[in-house]
């Protein structure tokens, strides 16, 4: 049978590839997109290593080397490079010429700036918190709440650890201030660098009914009770380590000479 002509330009339309689908993606296009790519997988491998080091499965001094890493994610060198710049660029990770990065080791005097750096920020953040608080705000921080409660129940230690620093960085991103956010995330990391180090119980360094407390200081817009819970909790934190650079100072003339 025949076919009309009408059918076949019918056919012919069906087999011709649609003008407006190229098989060809514009440079720009392809520009773009790899560039998102490159940044969607700089920003996973970055999160994997933070949350790493949050949870202490990534101990302080730890040597990153970029060939294993590299193997292990999949990617090049050059892009592993680019996530420890940016981890060394927040005091995450230390780079050493000739010998490589390896997580941060705080000093103790690093340890005490930490916590001065987070009794100055930290009472900003509650201001800004408790002046732009909504139902929405006071509901996430409950949620985080519950989260803690369930890692404490489920006596994950891990989760306890991350958990707690992640409750501080959340109210900083609630906050709204993505200058006081970026400064908590950083500090937080390196509080949890400095328990590690220096012998905190882990998964007492947060006192399980503390959090509680400075949401519902904030739930009632207590701003004077919000910031003396939160200056107390920074206190226990600190009190907790073993901060004395006695113990950790060695007396080598003492000891060669002796």
């Amino acid at each position: 049978m025949g076919v009309s002509h009408g059918a076949r330009m019918g056919l012919d339309r069906m087999q011709a590839p649609s003008p407006t689908k190229s098989t060809h993606m514009p440079a720009s296009e392809r520009k773009t997109s790899t560039r998102i790519d490159r940044e969607n997988t700089i920003d996973e491998i970055y999160e994997r290593i933070y949350v790493a080091i949050l949870e202490h499965r990534l101990h302080p001094g730890t040597k990153l080397g970029e060939e294993r890493l590299a193997e292990i994610f999949g990617v090049s060198r050059a892009r592993i490079r680019e996530v420890l710049a940016r981890l060394a660029h927040e005091q995450i990770v230390e780079l050493y010429p000739q010998r490589g990065a390896y997580v941060a080791k705080p000093t103790i005097e690093q340890a005490r700036d930490v916590f001065e750096a987070r009794r100055l920020i930290e009472p900003a953040v509650l201001k800004r918190l408790i002046d732009t608080l909504t139902p929405e705000k006071t509901a996430r921080l409950r949620q985080h709440l519950e989260l803690e409660f369930d890692a404490r129940r489920r006596d994950d230690k891990r989760a306890v650890i991350r958990l707690s620093g992640e409750f501080h960085t959340l109210a900083a991103e609630l906050a709204g201030n993505s200058a006081l956010a970026r400064s908590m995330r950083e500090l937080c990391m390196l509080t949890c660098l400095t328990i590690f180090l220096y012998d905190a119980p882990t998964a007492s360094s947060c006192r399980s009914d503390e959090h509680t407390q400075i949401v519902d200081a904030i739930a009632k817009r207590d701003r004077a009770r919000a910031e003396k819970l939160m200056s107390d909790h920074l206190d226990h934190i600190e009190h907790s380590l073993k901060l004395d650079a006695t113990s950790t100072e060695v007396d080598l003339e003492a000891i060669f000479k002796g």
